[in-house]
């Protein structure tokens, strides 16, 4: 059973010692994640998917930390995407895909049974096929035998650490069918930026200057509630989510405004809600306090903020703000950096996975194995 001990993230070589599988370490490889892979796309020839001119949909195929990578590319595409952009999780490809439309097919062991069934399905049907994962896979003999163009990603360990391995060659595809404006430049400012947040998060940083670290103690115990204030900051927070699920083993619900203030709003009323917050200056907000004599654990809201927000959406996270507090429920905001949107939802992808991480090691929960999903696999095969 885990216990939570805030000691575990004071000294560097106790925090290494408690990240056996180096989670750390694969989360700091962001930013060579997002070179490398670009200049794996550009050598895989995925320019060529432009050749037969704009595909009527782009439906990305994966599982878990590698079907993440398709809410990204639909989210840094945005609203403004001339073609739908569309995710599917599970066995299926829905009866409207067709030989006018590109599939992409990612999974970075090349195995995932529900990503290599699909992309079948997709060769079948006479789709453009674009395959990202690992090299001399299923999914590389797959992608060979329907003259599909296949991306080889080197994992740096966990699927869900390899997330810019993965999302990079489907940004350098949407940009070569002008569905989206990412430049090398934006690339490099952006692995830029993740270098400097590595820096911040760093394990030898101390709780009280460490970003990652704070928000991680102060998170322990409770239920995490992620909102995103936008469509991009809404994919960070599901991905959030997972990485509390994968990395923590902890539970938490994701969601997005406006539409959290039609129902999750509701939580603030309900049976984890620390209850009317006190009155003057409130003991969470002072990082020394001891953390083990805090009122009873509840809901926290954590609010992912995109610095591109709908006016009203503003106005609704600030006031939902306001009553979260106003009920003694806590509240963390993560903001987005930099101006683009790859690097906005980068830069509060990246934050969040340095505090699912943190969160781990002060349960004393390694953060790299995931037994339960190895155990599925097992009673299923």
């Amino acid at each position: 059973m885990s216990t939570l001990d805030p000691g575990r993230l004071e000294e560097a070589q106790d925090v290494e010692a408690a990240d056996p599988g180096g989670m750390l370490r694969q989360v700091a490889s962001s930013a060579a994640q997002i070179r490398e892979a670009r200049r794996a796309a550009v050598e895989a020839g995925v320019a060529a998917l432009a050749e037969d001119g704009r595909p009527r949909a782009v439906v990305v195929t994966g599982m878990g930390g590698s079907g993440i990578s398709g809410d990204v590319l639909a989210a840094v595409c945005g609203l403004g995407c001339p073609v739908p952009v569309t995710t599917v999780r599970g066995y299926r490809l829905p009866g409207w895909v067709g030989a006018a439309d590109l599939v992409i097919a990612v999974s970075c062991s090349g195995t995932t049974e529900e990503t290599l069934e699909v992309a079948a399905q997709a060769a079948r049907r006479g789709c453009r096929l674009l395959c990202v994962g690992g090299a001399g896979s299923p999914l590389a003999d797959l992608a060979a035998r329907s003259r599909g163009v296949f991306v080889p990603v080197r994992s740096v360990g966990q699927p869900r650490s390899t997330l810019w391995g993965l999302t990079v060659p489907l940004l350098v595809a949407a940009r070569a069918l002008n569905l989206t404006d990412v430049p090398d430049a934006v690339l490099e400012s952006t692995a830029a930026r993740l270098e400097d947040v590595a820096h911040r998060c760093r394990p030898d940083s101390e709780p009280f200057v460490n970003p990652a670290k704070r928000i991680a103690l102060d998170l322990a115990g409770d239920v995490p509630l992620v909102w995103g204030s936008s469509p991009l900051a809404e994919t960070a927070a599901y991905r959030m989510c997972c990485q509390l699920n994968e990395n923590a083993k902890y539970p938490a619900v994701y969601g997005g405004l406006p539409e959290a203030d039609h129902n999750q709003v509701m939580a603030f009323d309900g049976f984890f809600a620390r209850g009317a917050a006190p009155s003057g200056p409130s003991d969470l907000d002072d990082f020394f306090r001891d953390r083990s004599e805090d009122a009873e654990h509840g809901l926290h809201l954590v609010v992912l903020r995109d610095t591109e927000e709908h006016p009203q959406t503003a106005k609704r996270r600030a006031a939902s703000v306001e009553m979260a507090r106003d009920r003694g429920v806590a509240v963390t905001e993560i903001l987005a950096e930099g101006d683009h949107p790859l690097e906005r939802i980068a830069t509060m992808i990246a934050l969040a996975d340095y505090v699912t991480v943190y969160l781990a090691i002060t349960l004393g929960v390694d953060p790299t194995p995931v037994p339960a999903i190895q155990e599925l696999k097992a009673r299923i095969a």
